[in-house]
């Protein structure tokens, strides 16, 4: 429309060019379609804006048939669209293969997400986390990208140490096997039983007259903590043998929980691996001048330039710190997939400096793909209760977040009691189709950026921004589809519309715009809240006309025609989020 409008007022105004035709979606409190902004249009016309509003008003009324009328606010001409322009458009919505879709770019884009450390299990925060970087992956796809998801597994550190070393002294030989517990839940209970016990070690450190922050420093298992530590770092057998078992039951219990969640990565990275290399780059930076040594040993950037701390990236002794690992694992990275044109880490905004510092590293590391990398930074979600704590055992765990509001999803499946159809199996499914479609929506459909809070009641609700509403739209739409078997007849262009099928129309008319912004901004909350309008004008379509008594046949068939359409698009933005619709609800 942009493009014919544009050409047609060639005709009216020979100087004029593409880039001052601003063409937008008429504002709900006013009458028209779409809107063209005339200010930039005044220094042409040499008239006031409402008169050069006036007059293009009037010529694209007489030149263009699809133009049916207009109206002038100040200096914006609202125009109003015919019937039978809309539907024209629906008709090569309907004869578009895989509409929303665009094509394949030929690029590569890196999603890292999750990256938890394997010294607990995974919690709500993570969740955030994970099905934003998954969805992020899903919405690079549909722009036509490859996308390989990722993860860096933090499989080593003093973090780590303080569970083997508790699992040590006070895990008298327990597995997973032997207690019934996720091995990652197993695992964490340890991390937890460190805190208490070094806790106490500091309590009783402070007693005996030492300062509290030089308790912090000398508590006896902390020491013990660090002296596994190197230990690990110089290859001792017993140690890895150790770190090796209790891994392999962190990741046991974590393959159980992303399963559960429905997502999955192609490429896994580990931190006991990508440390190496980022010694060497380190070791390497230095030697060319590009890093300097303090008179302890120890390897430092010079950010000074950059208004940022000097960062330590090798201890005196010789041991890494997460920097060291996290330049390590972004070289391999480019160098596994040198296709890449961008790398994007979802990890909380908590760690915004980190990865400035990292991305200002690498540049000065000489790495070019430094420009290509992105922090996708997201808010934290905060409880009623305040935040989590992980080694205080406060957080609240995935697996049983995700088990309630399946159970939840249940309980309110059962009292609408309109499942008698279904078999065990099919409730099963779909009360985890309700319930995770609930939890991945609500946390999703806030902008990334904004902390939350989450509220679990809310978020399998049946009304309002809801996944469960959504779903229970969809669902509608599968039973209109089953009773329609055999009523469907060619689609008429001419037909007379209603204002809330032509609504539906425009809507559909803007996914694939909004799938090219969701991928340039990396924002499934444009993903979640367009689905959210498309079902809102769906119902407010189905409470207003009839679909099977109509007698009219191309009235029933367009009203046929546009349920599939946005049943077919509800399914394909709903997987953009790795939610699941249920044809029965």
């Amino acid at each position: 429309m942009q493009e014919i409008i544009g050409n047609k007022l060639k005709e009216l105004y020979p100087d004029v060019s593409e880039n001052l035709i601003q063409l937008q979606k008429t504002k709900s409190d006013f009458e028209g379609d779409v809107t063209l902004v005339v200010f930039p249009l005044v220094r042409i016309s040499k008239k006031s804006a409402e008169e050069t509003a006036t007059a293009i008003g009037e010529f694209l009324t007489n030149e263009l048939s699809f133009v049916e009328g207009f109206n002038v606010v100040k200096g914006f001409l609202n125009l109003e669209i015919s019937t039978s322009y809309w539907l024209s458009q629906f008709h090569k919505i309907l004869n578009t293969p895989n509409y929303g879709v665009r094509e394949k770019s030929n690029k590569t884009y890196i999603v890292e997400y999750s990256s938890p450390n394997t010294n607990k299990p995974l919690h709500l925060g993570h969740l955030r986390n994970i099905f934003l970087g998954f969805s992020v992956a899903n919405i690079l796809e549909a722009n036509g990208h490859d996308v390989v998801k990722t993860q860096i597994i933090n499989d080593r550190g003093i973090h780590i140490c303080k569970s083997m070393l508790a699992w040590q002294l006070f895990g008298e030989g327990e597995t997973p096997e032997s207690t019934g517990l996720k091995g990652d839940k197993l695992v964490g209970k340890y991390y937890v039983a460190f805190d208490k016990k070094y806790k106490e070690e500091i309590k009783e450190l402070v007693t005996q007259g030492m300062e509290k922050e030089q308790a912090e420093k000398h508590a006896p298992i902390l020491i013990q903590a660090q002296e596994m530590l190197k230990k690990w770092e110089e290859g001792d057998k017993e140690v890895v043998q150790l770190w090796e078992m209790m891994n392999s039951w962190v990741y046991a219990g974590f393959d159980v929980t992303y399963n559960t969640m429905g997502v999955d990565f192609d490429s896994l990275y580990y931190e006991s691996d990508t440390y190496i290399l980022g010694k060497d780059i380190v070791e390497s930076g230095l030697s060319k001048g590009l890093l300097y040594q303090k008179e302890d040993g120890s390897v430092w950037c010079d950010l000074s330039e950059e208004k940022m701390d000097d960062k330590l990236l090798l201890r005196g002794d010789g041991t890494s710190v997460y920097m060291t690992q996290d330049v390590g694992t972004a070289v391999k990275r480019f160098n596994d997939f040198p296709a890449t044109v961008g790398m994007i880490y979802t990890v909380g905004n908590e760690q915004e400096h980190h990865f400035k510092v990292l991305f200002t590293i690498l540049k000065k590391l000489g790495y070019p793909f430094a420009e290509e990398c992105f922090h996708l930074s997201y808010g934290m979600v905060n409880l009623p209760t305040g935040k989590m704590k992980s080694r205080e055992g406060t957080v609240v765990d995935a697996d049983d977040l995700m088990a309630e509001v399946i159970n939840d999803a249940k309980e309110i499946t059962e009292e609408r009691g309109q499942i008698e159809n279904l078999n065990d199996q099919q409730r099963s499914q779909l009360f985890q189709q309700i319930g995770l479609g609930g939890l991945k929506y609500y946390l999703l459909k806030v902008d990334p950026k904004k902390s939350m809070m989450f509220n679990p009641e809310e978020s399998i609700d049946l009304n309002g921004n809801t996944g469960p509403f959504i779903q229970y739209t969809y669902a509608r739409t599968q039973s209109i589809i089953h009773k329609e078997r055999g009523v469907l007849a060619k689609f008429n262009p001419d037909t007379e519309a209603e204002k809330s099928e032509i609504d539906i129309v425009k809507h559909l008319l803007e996914l694939p715009e909004m799938i090219k912004e969701a991928g340039k901004t990396y924002s499934p909350a444009l993903v979640a809240n367009y689905t959210y309008e498309l079902v809102k004008l769906y119902n407010s379509f189905y409470q207003s006309v009839s679909i099977f008594k109509e007698e009219n046949k191309d009235k029933q068939n367009l009203r046929l025609l546009l349920t599939e359409k946005v049943a077919e698009t509800v399914h394909f933005t709903m997987s953009l989020l790795g939610i699941e619709v249920p044809s029965k609800m």
